[in-house]
């Protein structure tokens, strides 16, 4: 009877010495989960940042009115009334040998190729193309009306 004692209890010390290497492979998971997390959550905030830094001025007011920081190109406007990084962009589409990709006006303007930067260069061109200083062609790309 005895040996069945000590054969048991052998054998379930070995089951919990491998339980107990389990549960510590667990516990090494979820902490590498939650620094993941800490991870994904501090780049988010960088990228939302970042595209918030990017994106351009908001609207503003004039006379208690809203007036859109991009205006509609309208005759005898120039590029003067749009806002700085509007007028490099539309500068680097003028400047080109022909139509531009997203990734080519930011490159020029020194501009990360990252999903982000790149995804906001799109929207301020397509912003430019909506209100008529730029065209936005059938592939995608860009050219100056002007």
């Amino acid at each position: 009877m005895r040996e069945l004692i000590m054969a048991r209890r052998a054998e379930l010390e070995v089951r919990a010495e491998k339980l107990s290497l389990q549960l510590q492979d667990v516990r090494d998971e979820l902490e590498e989960l939650a620094v993941a997390e800490r991870v994904a959550r501090r780049l988010a905030e960088q990228v939302r940042a970042e595209a918030d830094r990017t994106a351009g001025p908001p609207a503003g007011q004039a006379a208690g009115r809203a007036v859109l920081a991009v205006p509609p190109r309208e005759r005898g406007m120039d590029e003067s009334v749009l806002p700085a990084d509007y007028q490099r962009i539309v500068d680097v589409v003028r400047r080109a040998d022909g139509p531009v990709m997203v990734k080519q006006v930011c490159t020029e303007l020194g501009i990360s190729l990252e999903p982000a930067r790149s995804e906001a260069m799109r929207s301020k061109l397509n912003r430019l193309a909506e209100r008529g200083w730029l065209r936005k062609l059938a592939d995608g790309k860009f050219t100056t009306t002007l």
